[in-house]
């Protein structure tokens, strides 16, 4: 009878409970690090989802804004506001006359206060003449200062004391207030902090990833049905395969070149659209699908197909009616990630030119656009306080995107198993 030695068994049982001991260090270093990456994203993003607004009393005097009756859309568009809105804003300090004190004082308000007084006249013209009481934005460094993000004293503040004790005053007096900012995600890009919104960005991706999806989808699981079920194994056959292959690991950027090259160059396609914007994700797409595709194929019990065939069923039914649809889970969650992987490519969308300066959220494919990894690109390059927060805050959104999506592709996947099964 074999006898093993205790030292061997102990020394094996240590170095057993020794790995499994890195295994579980690794896994919590690694979700130390996932964690404070997180806490630190939201920690300074969390804010822009919020404004800083003052609360104003405002003299609707036609003549000062320079609006004529009758008050129509057009009339009401081209008055001048600013005005209106430092007057107000001065009568709550009367003892600050010279002119660069109001100059320091009207500081306080962002350009936004102007398009609220505008805003508010389209929808209410009856108001003018009267006096009215308005919530505007402050301006970033004053809204960085009410959320402690800007210090009061050092070298980076960018307020003067005076202009720090207005401020104070204010809020002393409850006319700062702090709310919800649905414009930083309905709004588009702006050079202002404070009125910057990913909204325009989010309509970008979105078209974006919706041609992606309609050239990608469809031509990835043909392709790969025919690879797999009706193609020869042939020299070229062997290629194909190989540069679909080749092409999953090419780097982003070169599908952008191919596509500045192609696409916009020979094509003559309108430049920094979600439509070539789209078509060049699709390309870097396609090989993922197809992959995914191809695995999801080979998966499939050869019972079913022999078992079909035994029925009487054509090898395209086979394919199509049976073979297919018991693969279509593994396919939709390789789609999925796929366009997961696309929503926050940054390089292609770059040289095919969607990185230009978009303030109106785009309605049509054919509309400019930027996508929201370029919008964080863009922000993050910015000097600005307030775009710190904001490519914080555009960070988190994208994040949530993709958690969403690829939630979705393990929900799909199970559900359609459970079908199948």
């Amino acid at each position: 009878m074999l006898q093993l030695d205790p030292k061997k068994l102990r020394k094996r049982a240590w170095a057993e409970r020794r790995f499994r001991l890195y295994g579980i260090l690794a896994l919590l270093f690694a979700g130390s690090v996932l964690t404070l990456l997180v806490s630190t994203i939201v920690s300074s993003g969390h804010s822009a989802f919020f404004n800083t607004t003052l609360t104003l009393q405002l003299e609707l005097d036609p003549d000062s804004m320079g609006i004529s009756r009758p008050y129509t859309k057009d009339n009401l568009m081209h008055g001048s506001y600013y005005t209106t809105v430092k007057k107000g804003l001065y009568r709550l300090f009367p003892e600050v006359t010279a002119r660069a004190e109001r100059r320091a004082l009207a500081a306080i308000l962002s350009p936004g206060a102007e398009i609220k007084l505008r805003d508010y006249l389209l929808h209410n013209p009856d108001a003018i003449g009267k006096t009215i009481t308005l919530i505007v934005p402050v301006s970033s460094d004053f809204d960085q200062l009410y959320k402690g993000n800007l210090p009061r004293t050092g070298e980076h503040t960018r307020l003067s004391q005076a202009q720090m004790a207005w401020f104070d005053t204010l809020l002393a007096d409850g006319r700062i207030g702090y709310s919800f900012n649905p414009g930083f995600f309905l709004g588009g890009d702006s050079r202002y902090p404070e009125l910057a919104g990913i909204g325009g960005a989010v309509a970008g991706s979105f078209h974006a990833l919706m041609v992606c999806v309609l050239l990608s989808f469809p031509l990835g699981i043909a392709a790969a049905v025919y690879l797999e079920e009706f193609s020869k194994d042939t020299r070229l056959t062997r290629i194909i395969e190989a540069n679909i292959n080749n092409l999953a690991a090419v780097p982003s950027v070169i599908f952008g070149l191919l596509g500045l090259a192609v696409l916009l160059n020979f094509f003559g396609l309108p430049r920094g659209t979600p439509l070539v914007g789209g078509m060049v994700l699709a390309l870097m797409t396609l090989p993922t699908i197809i992959i995914a595709c191809r695995s999801s194929l080979r998966a499939v019990s050869p019972g079913i197909r022999q078992g079909a065939l035994a029925m009487g069923a054509s090898p395209i039914q086979v394919t199509f009616h049976q073979v297919l649809p018991a693969a279509m889970p593994g396919t939709l969650t390789g789609t999925i990630i796929g366009l997961a992987q696309a929503l926050g490519e940054t390089a292609p969308l770059l040289m095919i030119g969607m990185v230009a300066f978009i303030a109106n959220v785009p309605a049509t494919p054919l509309d400019s656009a930027a996508a929201l990894p370029v919008q964080i690109y863009l922000w993050a390059e910015s000097a600005e306080r307030g775009f710190v927060e904001k490519t914080a805050a555009a960070i988190m959104v994208i994040m949530t995107f993709l958690i969403l999506m690829n939630l979705i592709a393990v929900i799909i996947r199970s559900k359609t198993q459970t079908k199948v099964e």
